[in-house]
């Protein structure tokens, strides 16, 4: 795998998922995982002790709730939904990178993203939080994976 530029990114608006939703419009899909604090603060990590639990998943809602026989825009009804049904890669500053390809990164391959993400971020002297947020899409013909991990400050 080449090796990635490390962004620095802000996100200004939160993006939103539904929780555990069985069908993403175009794949698109959350994952958030605990990173295990000793390997988010080491600049050699154990890539197999690495990842924690998965807190989350979520799947993207469709842009309107057509399909449910409604024609009312999502943002219409977001205030409506849960907020327990919703789960959502918040506001903030991450180190980010992404992937684009003819298929999505299996989760082998997003791991060494994420680790080779750390080391770059700790030796620009970055404090991580211990959350990792794996996001799969499909954009101009191209599947997409995409890797967030807060900085804290």
């Amino acid at each position: 795998m080449k090796k990635l530029p490390l962004i620095k990114l802000e996100l200004c608006n939160p993006i939103i998922y539904q929780k555990d939703l069985t069908q993403a419009e175009g794949g698109e899909m959350l994952l958030c995982f605990e990173v295990n604090p000793a390997q988010g603060s080491s600049i050699e990590p154990k890539k197999e002790l690495f990842l924690g639990n998965l807190v989350f998943s979520g799947a993207k809602a469709p842009d309107s709730l057509c399909d449910l026989g409604a024609s009312v825009p999502l943002c219409d009804v977001l205030p409506k939904i849960s907020e327990v049904s919703k789960v959502i890669l918040p506001i903030g500053h991450y180190l980010f990178v992404q992937s684009r390809g003819n298929t999505p990164l299996k989760q082998e391959e997003w791991l060494d993203l994420a680790i080779e993400q750390q080391k770059d971020g700790l030796w620009e002297r970055n404090k991580l939080a211990n959350l990792l947020y794996i996001r799969f899409l499909y954009e101009d013909e191209a599947h997409v994976t995409q890797v967030f991990r807060p900085i804290e400050n």
